[in-house]
């Protein structure tokens, strides 16, 4: 019976995470509404889902967390990305780097790569309302009706230099890609595996394999270490995982199972294959670097000589290709997103004007990396790491959920749910994009977490609980099949 209830929960938020990939889409913000009725409700049922995991008997754990794990991330794959066309982008880098050129040098809307667009990210135009609008000399009008798809998953825009109508699903077209080497490899993998013609489900699915290797990963790491591995069901069944590693497809998922195995590898001794993990993870997307200071308490040097190596390594023949078009959109997303002046940092700016938020932001993460490095333990680095991510996700405030993916596996590990508080502020962001929002939303998160900080230690006083980076005693299940400690 107590296995039925966690599946019967594990099922629920998966008819949650179906109903919102099949029904709904945010690209014109009218679902928005339904979007946090819904999730919010998949949000509910995984946290039920995961306490009715807690009476689970050992023996069935794992097999109850992977079959949640599989309707959970097979209702994600029901339908195409609806909140985010960054995938969209993936595929076209995958398809122009199979086809000999790079994205690096080459943007979308380019004549020189006109005989390569697909039907699917470059649909002709319908109607004539877009021709209009060029002679009228109207460059940013919105016409939805010349461009098929849901909502506006395509946009109007024009080719360069030919000045050319077209209609594409990604983003920022008139800008060559902002993604590191790492991402273009696995882009340019997925896309060599099938036709240009087939739309978003390749990668998709390389989320889900992704996703399943990471909880693989969890288990494995938390048995061997004498942990309960019910917690692996944090990252398994949590919606954010089946909403932007799934459907949304988002690359993070790969620099996050990156970032992963470089710390596990790290704190079993073996820096140099961590290293070359680490590299990696940040060839990926350049976030999961704020996962290493933490990591650099014992042999630094190994660490950073190999991971730098590895990272210059991935971007040597694109760098011979492409030269400083590397950097792609990168400097112009700083700017975009407010990071030149700022105006990004929610909570600070609310207090600091201008660029002295991006000062005091830079002094608070250095501030934090040295505090978490130095009551880091290198066999058990979760917690600090941890602290971490979630502190400069709290004092960056990006605007795109999935940046917290990253946070996920350093819940299970370190055990600490409250940081989920972090992710789901982003979360709610997603669906209403106001400053005030953010800014309530992470104050509100940031309460929490200190709330909880301050609930443990007075728990640790009182002996109830252990001191951050303690080895927890190892676990055995007793006769009713539920998890005791071990006395040592």
């Amino acid at each position: 019976m107590k296995t039925v209830l966690a599946l019967a929960a594990a099922a629920a938020t998966a008819v949650a995470i179906g109903f919102a990939t099949t029904q709904l889409q945010l690209f014109t913000r009218d679902d928005a509404p339904a979007f946090i009725a819904v999730i919010g409700a998949a949000w509910i049922f995984f946290a039920l889902a995961f306490l009715a995991l807690r009476r689970v008997p050992a023996r069935h754990v794992t097999a109850v967390i992977i079959a949640g794990s599989l309707a959970i991330s097979g209702a994600a794959l029901l339908g195409p990305p609806n909140t985010s066309t960054d995938s969209a982008r993936y595929a076209w880098d995958g398809i122009v780097t199979n086809a000999g050129v790079s994205p690096y040098a080459h943007i979308p809307v380019a004549d020189s790569t006109k005989e390569l667009r697909p039907d699917w990210l470059f649909p002709t135009p319908a109607g004539t309302a877009v021709a209009d609008s060029a002679a009228a000399g109207k460059n940013d009008v919105d016409h939805d009706a010349d461009c098929p798809g849901v909502g506006n998953r395509y946009n109007d825009t024009k080719s360069s230099p030919s000045r050319e109508l077209l209609c594409t699903a990604i983003n920022r077209p008139h800008d060559p890609t902002i993604y590191p080497p790492m991402a273009e490899l696995y882009f340019a993998g997925v896309r060599a595996l099938v036709d240009p013609s087939v739309q978003y489900w390749p990668f998709q699915v390389g989320g889900l394999l992704i996703s399943l290797a990471i909880t693989w990963m969890l288990l494995v790491a938390l048995r061997r270490r004498g942990m309960d591995p019910r917690w692996a069901a944090l990252w398994a069944w949590c919606p954010m995982v089946a909403t932007e590693a799934i459907t949304n497809s988002h690359v993070d998922v790969l620099g996050v199972a990156l970032a992963l195995a470089a710390s596990l590898l790290v704190a079993s001794g073996r820096r140099v294959w961590g290293g070359i993990a680490l590299g990696a993870a940040i060839a990926t997307k350049l976030i999961p670097v704020i996962v290493a200071p933490p990591l650099l308490k014992k042999r630094p040097l190994t660490l950073i000589l190999v991971s730098v190596a590895t990272f210059a390594a991935l971007y040597v023949p694109y760098v011979l290709s492409s030269g400083i078009k590397v950097l792609g959109y990168l400097p112009g997303y700083l700017s975009e997103e407010g990071y030149e002046d700022g105006s990004s940092f929610a909570l600070l700016s609310t207090v600091l004007p201008g660029k002295s938020a991006v000062i005091v932001a830079a002094v608070l993460i250095a501030v934090i990396a040295g505090l978490t490095w130095w009551r880091a333990t290198p066999s058990s680095p979760w917690l600090p790491q941890l602290v971490l991510i979630g502190s400069i996700l709290i004092i960056v405030s990006p605007r795109y959920p999935w940046y917290a993916l990253l946070l996920i596996p350093f819940i299970v590990l370190s055990q600490h749910w409250e940081w989920f508080a972090v992710a789901l502020a982003l979360t709610v962001r997603l669906f209403v994009p106001t400053v005030d929002v953010m800014r309530g939303g992470l104050a509100l998160a940031t309460m929490i977490v200190v709330a909880a900080w301050f609930y443990r230690q007075h728990l640790a006083r009182g002996g109830g609980l252990r001191l951050p980076g303690r080895r927890r005693p190892p676990t055995r299940p007793d006769a009713s099949g539920h998890i005791e400690e071990v006395a040592s």
